[in-house]
């Protein structure tokens, strides 16, 4: 049976940005990532150093959980890491859709999966520069090319300078068929400090304004909800 490492699971509560914001989930994030971006928020499920605290699952204890978590009332099943594509969710959303359950699942697109094909939402979210990464972009288009036929492809895209701004702008044009969601990065991402809501509220406004100045109409500019409401907690 398929073992998954699971840095938590918990909801339900709502997605707090993309494609789905406010739709009310239950988070599957795994452990372990491809990736390290330099502001990454999510570092309990990427760092090495936390392994200790991923648990090792098999696809039916996972399942047990989203189902008493929801009370067995179907809604979306979000998986988030990390890098989930590194993981075979295949049996996980096989089990979950056969009960009327929903899947999406975000990846920066570093790794296809044939599993994109069954989910419902697939959303790539390539990092820019500011991320530190480099993207590799047949492994992207690989991703595209595995959901053929299945789930809506969204794009994200986290943006916190101009150069981030510019190069969200040349990856639009590079897949213009692609949805397309910006959001303002949030540089505190120590889940113990409190965030400042002038500042996400500053920073939203900055973005909204360079989009709306250039004429830029094919974005949707969107806050991190979850931010707003709860800072870097985690688990919400």
């Amino acid at each position: 049976m398929t073992r998954l490492r699971i840095a938590e699971i918990f909801g339900p509560t709502i997605q707090g940005e993309g494609a789905l914001i406010g739709e009310p989930t239950v988070f599957v994030r795994t452990g372990g990532c491809d990736y390290r971006c330099s502001w990454c928020d999510s570092l309990h499920a990427v760092d090495t150093a936390y392994r200790h605290d991923w648990a090792a699952m098999d696809t039916d204890a996972v399942w047990d959980r989203v189902r008493a978590l929801s009370g067995d009332r179907p809604l979306t099943v979000s998986l988030s890491g990390g890098n989930p594509a590194i993981q075979d969710f295949a049996p996980l959303i096989a089990r979950g859709r056969a009960e009327g359950y929903r899947f999406a699942c975000e990846t920066q697109g570093s790794i296809a999966k044939p599993w994109f094909g069954d989910l419902d939402t697939l959303v790539l979210s390539p990092k820019p520069p500011s991320s530190g990464e480099d993207v590799d972009w047949n492994a992207f288009a690989a991703c595209i090319e595995a959901a053929q036929g299945g789930p809506k492809v969204v794009m994200k895209i986290v943006i916190f300078d101009d150069t981030d701004y510019d190069w969200a702008r040349a990856v639009a044009d590079r897949y213009p068929s692609l949805p397309l969601y910006l959001q303002p990065g949030n540089s505190e991402v120590d889940p113990d400090l409190p965030v400042d809501p002038q500042t996400l509220s500053d920073r939203l406004l900055w973005l909204v304004e360079k989009v709306t100045g250039d004429g830029w109409f094919t974005p949707r500019v969107l806050p991190q909800l979850h931010v707003l409401l709860w800072g870097n907690k985690r688990g919400v």
